[in-house]
């Protein structure tokens, strides 16, 4: 299986800070790997799901809970006013189910602004280092 999130996943005792910020028996959290903006997060079912009506009631009624408590955690971390929360799965090898928790800093650009935040994906001028991933997942766990 070509899955991002399942190599991952299949590896979770060893996956580094930037990689497991946080998790439980339902969902991953981890830090954006192609993002020049601190605090990109990415939630991840635990298991291969494409599709959210494929969530189990379980994974459900978890879900919101992640949503706002890394809100919460990005708030305090990364200074953000709001943040906002996407998901469509459709890159190829990235079809797993995720949600990105993305912070709407006080200064953003208005051009990065809703759909615009994307251009800090794929951004390699900018892509941040992997220590300064697990520095921004240390302080989410503690956030």
């Amino acid at each position: 299986m070509d899955c991002h999130a399942c190599r991952n996943n299949e590896g979770f005792d060893r996956l580094p800070p930037r990689e497991r910020v946080a998790a439980d028996r339902f969902w991953r959290v981890a830090h954006d790997f192609n993002s020049s903006l601190p605090g990109w997060l990415v939630l991840v079912p635990r298991r291969h799901v494409t599709s959210i009506a494929e969530l189990t009631d379980d994974e459900a009624s978890t879900l919101g809970l992640w949503q706002v408590r890394l809100s919460r955690a990005l708030r305090a971390v990364t200074g953000c006013v709001k943040t906002y929360v996407v998901q469509f799965a459709e890159k190829e090898g990235f079809a797993h189910v995720h949600f990105h928790i993305v912070p709407r800093m006080p200064d953003l650009p208005a051009e990065r602004r809703g759909p615009g935040v994307f251009r800090y994906l794929n951004d390699t001028d900018g892509r941040l280092s992997e220590a300064r991933r697990d520095e921004l997942a240390d302080g989410c766990r503690r956030g």
